[in-house]
């Protein structure tokens, strides 16, 4: 079963392949992707590198978390499922709260 983990610290410069190469050590990765800020394209520091295996996933936690990538330290562990955004700020139905409909 396939294990996603975070990665931040990273360097505005890494980029994707530079992240896969640092974590395929540890084994199979099947994908490195660094998040980029929608208007400008530039890293916002951090990204997701998922392996295809889980123990591998765990010694690349062990093995790369503290180190040293592109001049910066990286931060690096079990990635968690993001909670569902509410994009609605209002009008419409749905705001939440009782309107005594």
């Amino acid at each position: 079963m396939s294990k996603k983990l975070f990665v931040g610290g990273l360097s505005w410069g890494t980029s994707e392949d530079q992240l896969h190469t640092a974590f395929e050590q540890y084994g199979d990765v099947q994908e490195a992707k660094i998040i980029t800020d929608r208007d400008s394209g530039r890293s916002r520091g951090f990204g997701f590198v998922t392996f295809a295996n889980e123990q591998d996933a765990i010694n690349a936690i062990d093995g790369m978390n503290g180190t040293e990538l592109d001049g910066r330290n990286l931060n690096v562990n079990e990635a968690k499922e993001r909670a569902p955004r509410n994009n609605n700020r209002g009008g419409g139905y749905g705001g939440g709260g009782n309107h005594g409909w």
